[in-house]
């Protein structure tokens, strides 16, 4: 059974940095695309970053590049988020997901995914 544990979130000045990270187990990871998602109240949730299986293709929203970093390590069996230069509105809860099917490049679509961790919240203070 695919588990998705995520940490790292937490209350931020703005203009601070979080690092999140999420352990996957129950499969081969490294054959895996990643994604990480966000969903801010009363908004729809949102892909923030996505990666490759092989890492050879990363994958952001506008509103985000340049200052999030996607990344993974497959003998840790883990998928990192750095952020930094926070906003407010990077405020909300963080998910990181995957898919069912392997060696895919990047999936853009939430239906997309099949797997989902708990969620961990990220505040931003202004």
């Amino acid at each position: 059974q695919v588990q998705l544990v995520e940490s790292g979130g937490g209350l931020v000045q703005a203009g601070g940095s979080l690092r999140l990270s999420c352990a996957a187990s129950g499969r081969t990871f490294s054959r895996y695309a990643m994604g990480w998602f966000r969903q801010a109240p009363g908004k729809e949730r949102e892909l923030v970053a996505a990666i490759s299986w092989s890492s050879g293709r990363t994958y952001y929203a506008d509103s985000v590049k340049g200052r999030f970093t996607i990344s993974r390590d497959n003998v840790q069996n883990t998928v990192y988020l750095q952020m930094n230069s926070l906003k407010p509105e990077d405020t909300a809860v963080y998910y990181c997901a995957a898919p069912h099917k392997p060696y895919g490049s990047i999936w853009y679509q939430r239906s997309e995914y099949d797997y989902w961790g708990q969620g961990t919240q990220v505040t931003v203070s202004s």
